[in-house]
């Protein structure tokens, strides 16, 4: 392969890499998520209505009373304290990792693992 064709290879692949990239974040109603293969880390902010689609999932910020954290995934109410893991619909499993006054993160994970 001529050297010419192969650094077109390479910008093609470095853009279809950075392309990917950046599909894995995503911005919704009070909701900023990231993902990877292993699932989303979401930060919903607190005091709006906030919702964010997870790997085609929809889940949404009910309520947060003190360290509980009340989620609507795939039409099905999850209450987790913070630190724990519940599963949740579709198969994945829920984990708050922080409740603050303007933001609660939550991690939705899938079961895969990265490596």
């Amino acid at each position: 392969m001529p050297v010419s064709a192969r650094m077109s290879v390479r910008t093609l692949f470095a853009a279809g890499a950075a392309a990917l990239l950046a599909a894995c974040t995503a911005q919704g109603p009070g909701s900023q998520t990231t993902c990877d293969v292993s699932g989303c880390l979401v930060t919903f902010e607190r005091g709006v209505s906030a919702s964010a689609s997870i790997l085609g999932v929809d889940a949404e910020l009910v309520a947060v009373n003190g360290n509980l954290v009340t989620l609507e995934i795939a039409g099905q109410q999850v209450t987790v304290p913070a630190g724990d893991t519940q599963q949740a619909g579709e198969g994945l499993n829920v984990t708050v990792q922080e409740v603050t006054e303007q933001q609660v993160q939550v991690k939705v994970a899938t079961g895969l693992q990265v490596g």
